[in-house]
């Protein structure tokens, strides 16, 4: 970190955001733009202004300060969560947090956040939306499976579960037509190479192309498998402690379920999946883990021709090793 540059701290909510700079300086503002222009005029051209993911609670000050020609870092909450156990803090309040997140900023490399487009944030409102009805539509069709399973189920609450299941469903496919819409505004050619795919679906390919910001949020192909939460987690430690290898979990869940699916197809129709399915089931691994690594091959492969910009090809594995 340049040692000429000021971190602010901001620990952000709903109603306010708390702010500790890097000179030990405490400040509390309400979470409006009234407050973001009396923060402004703390900041100058060499401030830094560091805070969490927080929903949507951060996004309207980030986007005010980028706008504003200041450096903005958003950082992943888990990390700061991690930082702050690591100094063992024992005092849990919005001016510690903001405190903890100053001095996060100061040892560790930020990165700048670049904000997102109107196409992008709406895209991403959308996915969010389709989430939570996918976990609503879930929830209706265990309670009509549950009631069905009843010697004598009501008649009205039957009809009323599939009635809201059919509205459900209806504004779903509504959803993802208007997000169908809004990826080919912007990434049209990406949607068509990430289609050729043997084995990747639409659905998959939007969303892929969403979360991801056409790719441009990730270096190489390794830092997009962790995003989607399919990198392994290993649990070892001496001679007693051997946890059970699980993946992270940490990622977008749909986009995920999607890729598993998608592993299915893939270890039939693409050439890559299928030797690499066959050459771990070869070697005894179990037949979940097998498909895991499928995923991984194939957001390989997708990191590679996003970035290629040519449509998949089998014959042409060479152009399919971009940095991994």
């Amino acid at each position: 970190m340049d040692k000429n540059k000021k971190i602010f701290g901001i620990d952000i909510s709903k109603e306010t955001f708390d702010v500790v700079d890097s000179q030990g300086n405490y400040y509390q503002f309400s979470n409006n733009f009234k407050s973001f222009l009396k923060f402004l005029k703390l900041l100058d051209e060499n401030s830094h202004c560091v805070m969490e993911a927080t929903g949507y609670y951060h996004y309207s000050l980030a986007c005010f300060l980028v706008e504003k020609g200041i450096a903005v870092s958003v950082e992943n909450p888990l990390s700061v969560k991690r930082f702050i156990q690591m100094h063992l803090s024992r005092i849990k309040t919005d001016k510690s947090d903001a405190a903890m997140i100053c001095l996060y900023g100061q040892q560790r490399l930020l990165s700048l956040w670049e904000g997102y487009s109107k196409n992008q944030l709406e895209s991403l409102q959308l996915i969010g939306l389709l989430e939570t009805y996918t976990k609503q539509s879930t929830a209706l069709k265990n309670k009509l499976e549950d009631q069905q399973t009843l010697g004598n189920p009501s008649n009205l609450v039957l009809k009323s579960l599939k009635k809201n299941l059919m509205h459900l469903q209806k504004e779903m496919v509504l959803i993802e037509q208007e997000l169908l819409v809004l990826v080919k505004q912007e990434h049209q050619q990406m949607l068509t190479q990430l289609e050729s795919i043997p084995g990747v679906g639409r659905k998959t390919a939007m969303l892929l192309v969403v979360l991801s910001d056409g790719f441009r949020r990730f270096e190489n192909s390794s830092q997009l498998c962790s995003f989607t939460g399919l990198t392994p987690m290993i649990r070892q430690s001496g001679s007693s402690v051997k946890g059970k290898n699980r993946i992270s979990k940490m990622g977008n869940g749909r986009l995920r379920n999607l890729l598993f699916m998608c592993s299915f197809t893939a270890c039939k129709c693409n050439k890559g999946c299928r030797e690499l399915y066959e050459r771990l089931v070869n070697q005894g691994k179990s037949k979940k883990l097998v498909l895991i690594a499928v995923c991984n091959k194939l957001l390989k492969q997708a990191f590679a021709i996003a970035k290629s910009g040519v449509l998949y090809n089998e014959n042409h594995r060479s152009k399919l090793q971009i940095t991994s």
